[in-house]
């Protein structure tokens, strides 16, 4: 949740973050982390994997994507996702995988996998220039 804090605290309207990782790896977590920084109560964030998309309005709006029960690339161009990138919001993508063709060639790539016990790894690739701001940020940032 801290890492999520500290960057929802440099995301603008139009950010795309995508989040990947094996269940359970924190990645809805970071998520509540996101909207904390956000101005939006942790407690409301839960995975939408049943509704595919959660709207919260805070700061700056937080679309919320789940595609883990999601099988196909239509299925995910079907549910018009598009609206809701690159807008006045910033849009989360949890299993962003899934997305192969359809992905945001400007985005923010998150990757959590387990790091024994409690801990989370964490690995940030930043794809376009309107990301380069963050490469001082995940340089300095320590929980």
């Amino acid at each position: 949740m801290a890492w999520g804090t500290a960057l929802s605290e440099r995301l603008q309207a139009g950010d795309i973050v995508c989040l990947f990782g094996e269940l359970g790896t924190g990645k809805t977590t970071f998520v509540k982390g996101l909207a904390r920084g956000l101005k939006i109560s942790p407690r409301r964030v839960n995975s939408p994997t049943f509704v595919l998309l959660n709207r919260y309005q805070g700061r700056i709006p937080m679309y919320h994507f789940d595609f883990y029960r999601l099988d196909t690339v239509q299925e995910i161009h079907s549910i018009g996702y598009e609206e809701f990138l690159y807008g006045e919001g910033i849009a989360v993508i949890e299993w962003a995988d899934k997305m192969r063709s359809l992905i945001p060639v400007e985005r923010m790539d998150i990757f959590m996998s387990h790091g024994g016990g409690n801990q989370r790894l964490l690995e940030f690739k930043s794809y376009g220039s309107r990301y380069e701001r963050f490469f001082r940020f995940f340089k300095t940032f320590k929980i």
